[in-house]
Order: C-alpha cells, then structure tokens, then sequence
C-alpha cells in the first residue's frame, strides 16, 4: 500500500475509530492509542485484505480487538497486583497450603484418572491449550472436551480426596464440596 493511500484512509477513518475508541476506553489518551496501534496494526498486515471495501469493518474488529487484549492484560497485572498488597497472612497461608502439595501426589491422582479424561486435563491445564485446540488435537467435539473435562475433574477430586483419607498431603479444590457436604 502506498503512502497517499494510507493517508487517505487515515484522513477517512481516524475520527470514527477514535470516537469509538473513546466509548470503549472512556479516556481520551488510551483512545487515541487504541487507534494508533489500530493504524500500526494496518500498516504491517492490511496489505493482506483482499476487499479494499471492508477497510472500515477490519479496522474497527482490530481496534475492538486490541482494546480487548488490553484489557485482559490489565486485568491479569491488576489480579497480581491485589495478590500482591493482598494481607500478608492470607498469602503466606495460601503458599503453605501449595508447598504441602508436592508433583508426586499430584502426578499420581492424575494418573487415577481414565485416559479419556486425563489426556484433556493434561493439554488444558498443563500445555494451556483452549478448548478447540484440544478438539482439533484429539479430533473430538469442542462439547465432548468440556464434557470430559469436567468429568476428568471430578475423578481428579476424588483421587485427591482418596489420598487425603489416607493421609496424603491433598488441597482441597476450592468452592469444592466435600462427601459430608450437601
């Protein structure tokens, strides 16, 4: 793409993409880098847009993409920072709940669990997989991953409520309820 027709879309698009910027992020400077990552963003890969009509839709998906990605970025750096300032006694008690779990115990309750089950838990929680990742990788529906999911969890718990009875060094799955519990 030349330079006089960036310009141009430029000149077209820069006041609608930053009034929708500014509804989105509800601060004049955070819209106004939402709209430059947006241009950045087209200048290096808007070539690859076959249609030149749907300029306007790819740039306003991008900048509602990127204002999300930045939000879920901040969000993440928030949640650590209240961890961080959070009461030093609930952390030290949350580190020394974990440092009695230790990769033993954890490998051996996840080897309890059927294969059907285990292989989805693995590239979920272990490989950071998403859901239609590990659809495409064990060629099975995106509802029978979330299916066998949450049935893969539920022997999880009760390999690890096994171990508890027998004395292991189990953590409990928070929010999770216990065999006396109703």
């Amino acid at each position: 793409m030349n330079s006089e027709t960036f310009a141009q879309l430029v000149d077209a698009q820069y006041a609608p993409l930053y009034r929708f910027a500014l509804s989105l992020a509800r601060n004049a400077a955070d819209a106004g880098d939402l709209v430059q990552q947006t241009f950045f963003i087209w200048a290096t890969k808007g070539q690859g847009l076959r249609d030149a009509a749907k300029a306007k839709s790819w740039l306003f998906t991008t900048l509602y993409r990127e204002f999300l990605r930045g939000r879920r970025r901040d969000a993440r750096s928030s949640s650590l920072d209240d961890l961080a300032v959070a009461s030093p006694e609930l952390l030290a008690d949350e580190v020394d709940r974990v440092s009695r779990l230790d990769g033993a115990s954890v490998v051996a309750a996840l080897q309890a669990v059927d294969e059907a089950f285990r292989a989805p838990l693995t590239l979920f929680y272990l490989q950071d997989m998403s859901y239609q990742e590990i659809a495409e990788t064990l060629d099975v529906p995106i509802g029978t991953v979330m299916s066998r999911l949450s049935r893969g969890k539920a022997q999880l718990r009760a390999a690890f409520a096994q171990g508890q009875s027998a004395g292991g060094k189990v953590l409990p799955f928070p929010g999770a309820k216990t065999a006396g519990q109703s």
